[in-house]
């Protein structure tokens, strides 16, 4: 499969290696990931803040840079920037008053996915094969669960990584919580 990276400003500028490992691992599965060069900001922060009219140009730039690539899927380590791309792109193109940017919106938000939602419910793949040595909460950040609905995949993907002791995050936050005021 022909995977298209959307990597996200935020990963960009704060998690590159999340963006590197997507690629890795999905090379490694057997897929050809390509990246769009001129991919920016999808305009997610702008619209969360009311900047709608601001957020349009991001936008049509996205669906355009998009547009321009030959690719099956779009793939981003974001949950929360496919939500924004699902729900949101089309409503600020509507506002807009730009009917036409609004259909290529759905079109390209049909094919975008987060990467374990692309993992399991498109590739059919629960097992990377992956290792960790260390503990992680088993609830993904809230965002995920309204913008993509990715509780199951996580919760599945999740257990199938070697070496993961899966520990609930309310467990955490109460052990925390209960060693600080024993201080």
């Amino acid at each position: 499969m022909r995977i298209a990276l959307f990597a996200t400003c935020l990963v960009d500028a704060l998690f590159p290696k999340s963006a590197q490992a997507t690629v890795s691992l999905l090379e490694r599965l057997g897929h050809q990931v390509v990246f769009p060069p001129d991919q920016t900001c999808c305009g997610q922060m702008h619209i969360n803040t009311g900047y709608l009219k601001e957020a349009t140009p991001l936008v049509r730039h996205q669906v355009e840079v998009f547009e321009q690539s030959n690719w099956d899927v779009i793939v981003a380590p974001s949950g929360s920037c496919v939500g924004s791309i699902r729900h949101q792109h089309a409503m600020v193109a509507r506002r807009a008053g730009d009917e036409d940017l609004a259909e290529r919106v759905e079109l390209i938000a049909s094919r975008t996915y987060e990467l374990s939602e692309l993992l399991i419910d498109v590739l059919g793949i629960t097992d990377v094969g992956a290792t960790i040595r260390t503990g992680s909460p088993t609830t993904p950040p809230a965002i995920r669960y309204a913008c993509c609905a990715l509780v199951t995949s996580h919760s599945i993907f999740c257990e199938n990584v070697r070496g993961m002791t899966l520990v609930e995050l309310l467990q955490r936050i109460r052990a925390a919580d209960s060693a600080e005021r024993s201080r």
